[in-house]
């Protein structure tokens, strides 16, 4: 038992290096095959024991940035809850290695995993799903063609096939066993990286010219509070600093200027400095600004909105935050529990949650907003694009984590995002990082951190929809079926084989790895 837990944690281990900062994303398919070697022929508790020592590996690793960046307490509570998922997962494989084809099940299983624990509880966390380490991989532009969950499913897949092989390399297996191991394998790779070789391609419609704004935040710049004005009038100063380089012939004259999350931290609806500043932006410029706001509604609550402040009119259209941020922008359950200690005490007011899933009309353009760990979720930027978004624009304020790996880690899932939609997407960053990418998810200008910025680019405006838009939330409610018939089907095999201990192949799991002769557990039956 003591060599399944090291290799269960080694697996963890090994899938966090995966992902910023190491980026070692080859490393993904054997870690999520040690996994599942790591599990078999275990009991069904003994199996959720080594699948959490896996998921405490990984999910412990994977957001360190917020032991340092928002606490320890927050960071090992949510790292805990996170972990446990992977521990519930280990407890049905035992049923799924039963069935024929338990590669496929399993992957199955995973991806649903990955789909329940990115939206419960609360509002779950995404971060961490197999998809999200493919940017820079020939298996990215795959994500075009299956979505960010069928991505999942295939690289879970492939990680699965290939301990089914190691397996039958181990159990000296016949020739004729391991060559069909082997061709699924070969097969899923070639489902991961034939798009590589033909990726899916959208027409352009045409174009628009977008100014991405990085104002920077004073003082240690890790605090959008420690001066918030300060923030909104570096925001104000760089966009009226642009003006004058337009009007110079300096800079080319931009459609409109995207502001990034936090910029105000005051409502500009209220009179004052920040709604001055705003209108003398966007006067000034002479072009609609999207503000990223933070908006009063009532005593009790705050909304987290991009404005659409038009030079003419005023402010206009908003989206409103999808998804806060449990225990970070708003308390669950206050009525019951209201903290007065450390961070939590900071949160005085509980931000409400948007509902809109329409694009904002800006300056002509349809555009799909996305605030911060909003561009993680799948149910924010796709239904704004099968809506009709010609553009992608994520207003993040990315303060709390500048000196953490999360401000890289969320970029590469960016940069998935506009792959994944086949379009142009603009990030505005208080202080890092900024950047205009293109639809293949190359990024085509960026600004460094802790520096103010102006991004001026021109962008492709296209209406098309890749194969993942117009499936929607399809393969995560198909998988999800799946997995349970799976589960159900996989049940009764289990208990069937726990009434046969005298089967052949039947023992403990160390009888199992002792003799390498023995079948795997998917073909055999032991004792639970």
């Amino acid at each position: 038992m003591v060599k399944r837990l090291c290799l269960a944690i080694g697996a963890g281990l090994s899938l966090s290096a995966a992902y910023e900062p190491l980026a070692l994303a080859w490393l993904l398919p054997p870690a999520v095959a040690c996994y599942a070697l790591a599990l078999r022929g275990l009991t069904v508790r003994r199996a959720g024991l080594v699948g959490l020592a896996f998921g405490v590996a990984f999910y412990f690793t994977h957001i360190a940035w917020m032991r340092t960046s928002i606490g320890p307490d927050a960071w090992a509570a949510l790292s805990s809850v996170e972990a446990a998922f992977y521990g519930l997962l280990g407890l049905t494989v035992p049923l799924l290695r039963r069935l024929p084809a338990w590669p496929v099940w399993l992957a199955a299983a995973w991806t649903t995993m990955e789909t329940i624990r990115s939206g419960w509880p609360f509002s779950g966390m995404p971060w961490g799903r197999l998809s999200f380490a493919a940017i820079d991989t020939p298996a990215a532009p795959a994500v075009a063609y299956l979505s960010m969950t069928g991505l999942s499913f295939v690289l879970a897949l492939a990680g699965f096939a290939l301990a089914h092989l190691i397996e039958g390399v181990l159990e000296h297996r016949a020739r004729g066993q391991l060559v069909r191991r082997g061709a699924g394998l070969v097969a899923v790779a070639a489902l991961l990286l034939a798009p590589a070789l033909f990726p899916y391609q959208v027409s352009t419609s045409g174009t628009t010219t977008v100014a991405v704004v990085q104002g920077d935040v004073p003082g240690p710049g890790n605090n959008i509070l420690y001066d918030s004005l300060g923030v909104t009038e570096n925001h104000v100063d760089a966009t009226v600093a642009l003006a004058a380089d337009v009007a110079a012939g300096r800079a080319p004259r931009p459609d409109f200027v995207l502001w990034p999350e936090n910029s105000t931290a005051t409502d500009p609806f209220r009179p004052g400095p920040v709604r001055q500043g705003i209108l003398e932006a966007a006067s000034t410029i002479g072009v609609p600004v999207v503000v990223g706001a933070l908006v009063d509604d009532g005593p009790d609550h705050i909304l987290n909105q991009g404005v659409v402040w038009d030079p003419a009119t005023g402010p206009g259209e908003r989206y409103t935050k999808r998804h806060p941020v449990p225990y970070g922008e708003y308390i669950p359950f206050r009525r019951y529990w209201d903290p007065k200690f450390g961070q939590l005490a900071l949160i005085s007011r509980d931000m409400k949650s948007g509902t809109r899933t329409e694009p904002l009309r800006v300056a002509g353009v349809s555009l799909a907003d996305a605030i911060c760990f909003d561009v993680v979720y799948d149910d924010v930027m796709p239904p704004q694009v099968r809506d009709g978004a010609e553009l992608l624009a994520v207003q993040t304020s990315n303060a709390s984590f500048i000196f953490t790996h999360q401000v890289e880690q969320q970029f590469a899932i960016t940069r998935l995002r506009a792959i994944e939609a086949g379009r142009w997407l603009t990030v505005a960053s208080t202080n890092g990082r900024s950047g205009v990418i293109d639809p293949d998810g190359e990024v085509v200008a960026t600004a460094e951190p802790r520096t103010t910025a102006v991004l001026v680019n021109e962008v492709g405006l296209s209406s098309d929809l890749t194969p993942a838009m117009r499936m929607g939330p399809w393969p995560s409610r198909l998988l999800a079926v799946v997995a349970l018939l799976a589960l159900v089907w996989g049940g009764v095999a289990y208990r069937r084989g726990r009434g046969t201990p005298h089967r052949r192949g039947a023992g403990t799991e160390e009888d199992a790895v002792r003799n390498s002769s023995t079948p795997s557990p998917d073909e055999s039956t032991r004792v639970g």
